[in-house]
């Protein structure tokens, strides 16, 4: 059973989640969130954590980016687009129960404070930016780190607030050579 709660898009996601894990889940229909809906999430937050587990997918992004920045202390769950993409549609539903396992388990906590250990410079320095690779690169650091694909400014972000070390991504680097 997981502890905290999982928050997903859609009816498809929780019976794919069902049949991976125990889990208590709350969907937000899309970006169509009812009045109540951040007030259920802030207060499943409060109670036990929760876990953003979003499609990795534009709408998918953007949800978690509005519950994220209104909910602290927010886990997240990633999931590679290949794991979750069946004849053309990309969602949690389409993947299977060890992806989802596997994802639940690599949930990233974000820091309650601001950290900087890296910036735009070490993008740059890792080839992450600036050159026709990059968001290749990034893409698969990104399965490799658990923080899904994102462009560079999503990126940064994230290994900032995912507390992800500089020994961590340079072992992460090193796997792309």
């Amino acid at each position: 059973m997981i502890k905290e709660i999982i928050v997903v898009e859609g009816k498809d996601d929780v019976a794919a989640i069902k049949r991976a894990v125990d889990a208590e889940i709350i969907t937000t229909n899309g970006f169509g969130f009812p009045d109540d809906l951040m007030d259920r999430i802030e207060a499943a937050s409060k109670k036990r954590g929760i876990i953003i587990f979003t499609d990795p997918d534009f709408a998918g992004e953007k949800i978690r980016g509005l519950i994220s920045k209104k909910i602290k202390n927010c886990k997240h769950a990633f999931l590679p687009r290949d794991k979750a993409t069946k004849d053309g549609n990309i969602g949690i539903e389409n993947a299977k129960p060890e992806d989802i396992i596997e994802a639940l388990n690599n949930a990233k906590a974000e820091t309650e404070n601001e950290r900087n250990e890296f910036c735009i410079d070490d993008l740059v320095y890792y080839n992450l930016i600036g050159n026709e690779n990059a968001s290749n690169r990034r893409a698969e650091l990104g399965k490799i780190l658990k923080i899904g694909k994102c462009n560079s400014k999503q990126f940064l972000k994230r290994i900032n607030n995912y507390s992800i070390t500089r020994e961590e991504l340079e072992q992460a680097v090193r796997r792309l050579i």
